[in-house]
């Protein structure tokens, strides 16, 4: 993982996700097939914190990275665990 990233959905509600350029070129592909909304990079090369490796380990235990042959976007839920790291991540990276 290093960056962070808001997406924002159909609905116009926005999230923060932490990703890396590959899964930023799929969220972008969403963006332009109309999964979602759009996305914006805010912080590239984030420092590798072990809450960023905390929930690099919870996301590769739980999603696969989307194909370009995708045909919806897959948005990564978080349990309450998981979001207490993304919100740490967040702070870390003056974000949040």
């Amino acid at each position: 993982m290093t960056l962070i990233e808001e997406i924002t959905r159909n609905d116009g509600s926005r999230y923060f996700e932490i990703a890396n350029m590959v899964q930023n070129g799929r969220a972008e592909l969403a963006a332009v097939r109309g999964f979602i909304k759009q996305v914006r990079i805010l912080q590239l090369n984030i420092p590798r914190s072990t809450n960023v490796i905390k929930y690099e380990q919870y996301v590769n235990e739980n999603f696969e990275m989307p194909t370009e042959q995708m045909n919806h976007f897959e948005e990564w839920t978080k349990t309450p665990e998981a979001q207490k790291l993304v919100d740490a991540i967040l702070r870390e990276n003056h974000i949040a």
